[in-house]
């Protein structure tokens, strides 16, 4: 694996911005959780009957969208906190491919990235 060639302090700003990255999104999950739970909890059969059927449509999707933001959410955690493993275990910032430091510009923008832009444009 290549040389991990960032400061502790540069290393510190990484994390830092990972969690709060990571807060953000938990937070995000959180609400769309809540949104499509309440979303449930008010949809009884009763009302889909008593609403018109495109409300019940309607609030349907608004569900669906709700439940599909908080899978992309879990999915996006994951990434973050495999990022702050990393950092713990020395390999942040490393492409996996070309084995170079990734750019601080690239990982600002995508934390969680394992490949350089190069390699990852080379895909």
């Amino acid at each position: 694996m290549g040389k991990n060639n960032w400061t502790k302090k540069e290393l510190k700003e990484f994390k830092d911005y990972i969690l709060n990255k990571r807060k953000t999104v938990i937070d995000e999950m959180e609400d769309a959780k809540q949104r499509a739970d309440e979303m449930l909890k008010n949809d009884t059969t009763n009302a889909i009957y008593s609403s018109h059927m495109a409300d019940a449509g309607s609030d349907l999707v608004e569900m669906e969208k709700a439940y599909y933001f908080v899978q992309r959410d879990s999915k996006f955690l994951k990434y973050l906190n495999r990022a702050l493993d990393m950092i713990d275990e020395g390999t942040f910032g490393i492409c996996l491919s070309c084995k170079k430091v990734i750019d601080k510009e690239r990982l600002m923008e995508v934390p969680h990235t394992t490949s350089c832009f190069s390699c990852k444009s080379s895909r």
